[in-house]
């Protein structure tokens, strides 16, 4: 992708209509080796008034402090509980989940990168526009938003925000059975090209004028000399974009298909779905509702959007579930016999399964629905 201006060749010469020399910035991946792109600034982006170890305010994502580990059990966290900011749930080495909750604000004067992760959005509720040197990007309910690692950002709430996050320390990257051999979606994925929306490029402006930069969960704030967002245009691969959930288009089957169907992004050691209102399966004697199942391997986490979960009962919007690994997932006593015969579901919800155990926060801990595990007990006749 290519938006606002660039010269005919990288790494060359690029004024001003005044004369004045450009700065170019590589801004790259897995070294020199994996994706990139390239801005162009009218000042350079290296260079700071002051830089020096900071507190994050209401900016604090770090790893947060873990509950002391507990008897394997489901668990149902309520998010209609959390405060205004940013609620650590759980996480690994490879992801922090969050939910948060933004207010109606102007854009703030400290802008953010995050330097231990692509972070991947969820919007449940409100509108807000993303703010980057790759330009704006409106984003709403039903939006997932990513902003790759250190790309620095602030966002403009229109409508408060609330919904989750997954800070993906291995970065993201869409999955590898979707694309040919040369990086194109495939036309039997799940999804397309089309579908992604990038941002709205309005040329050099204004930016924060500090940047708070998170590296190994320590923050660092830096008084840039000149705007970060002043670059005048950038082509490459590596940009924030948006994209609607309900632009997923999960197969079905004849009898019903495992959750990788709804594989929507991948990430070091997790893979996240989206579950979208769709027909089901169509075999007369399917089982609709999701089989018990034992998945040895993988933690599963789900955050609840909307709909009646075939699965589940009790569930409400915002609510989190956590199936740890070490004892079966399924469906709620009764779920699995009365899907016989449904012929669509009307659920929406996102989720994330992890490889390494999800660790449980002392925040979530206060959000917990207790009885939740002993919900799979037979009720009484």
């Amino acid at each position: 992708m290519q938006l606002g201006d660039v010269p005919a060749k990288p790494h060359v010469a690029f004024r001003s209509a005044s004369g004045a020399l450009r700065f170019e910035e590589c801004f790259t991946r897995l070294g020199f080796d994996g994706e990139y792109s390239i801005l162009y600034h009218e000042g350079p982006p290296m260079t700071d008034r002051s830089i020096g170890p900071a507190e994050p305010g209401p900016l604090d994502r770090r790893v947060p402090a873990w509950a002391p580990d507990e008897p394997l059990r489901r668990r149902l966290f309520l998010g209609d509980g959390t405060p205004q900011g940013w609620t650590p749930v759980c996480g690994n080495a490879d992801v922090v989940v969050s939910l948060f909750d933004l207010p109606a604000a102007p854009a703030p004067e400290t802008g953010f990168a995050n330097g231990d992760g692509d972070d991947l959005f969820y919007v449940f509720s409100g509108r807000a526009t993303l703010e980057t040197p790759f330009g704006d990007l409106a984003a709403g309910a039903g939006d997932y938003v990513l902003v790759p690692r250190s790309v620095v950002h602030r966002w403009r709430v229109d409508e408060r925000i609330t919904g989750i996050a997954f800070e993906l320390r291995g970065g993201l990257h869409v999955p590898t059975q979707y694309r040919n051999a040369v990086g194109q979606l495939r036309m039997d994925a799940p999804f397309t090209h089309r579908d992604f929306r990038r941002p709205v490029f309005p040329g050099p402006r204004p930016g924060p004028r500090e940047v708070l930069v998170k590296k190994g969960d320590a923050f660092v704030r830096r008084e840039p000399l000149v705007s970060p967002f002043d670059v005048v245009g950038w082509d490459g691969t590596v940009w924030p974009f948006a994209f609607p959930i309900l632009a997923f288009q999960p197969k079905i089957g004849l009898v019903h298909l495992p959750p990788t169907i709804h594989a929507t992004f991948a990430a070091r050691g997790a893979l996240v779905c989206s579950f979208v209102p769709r027909v089901t399966d169509f075999h007369p004697e399917a089982v609709p509702c999701p089989y018990p199942h034992s998945s040895v391997d993988c933690d599963e986490l789900i955050y609840y959007v909307r709909g009646n979960f075939t699965s589940r009962r009790g569930v409400g919007p915002g609510a989190v579930s956590l199936h740890p690994a070490g004892i079966p997932h399924g469906p709620h006593p009764g779920a699995y016999e009365a899907s016989i015969g449904t012929r669509s579901t009307d659920e929406l919800a996102v989720m994330i399964d992890t490889f390494l155990p999800l660790r449980v926060t002392e925040q979530a801990r206060a959000l917990e629905l207790p009885e939740y595990h002993d919900s799979w007990l037979p009720k009484e006749p």
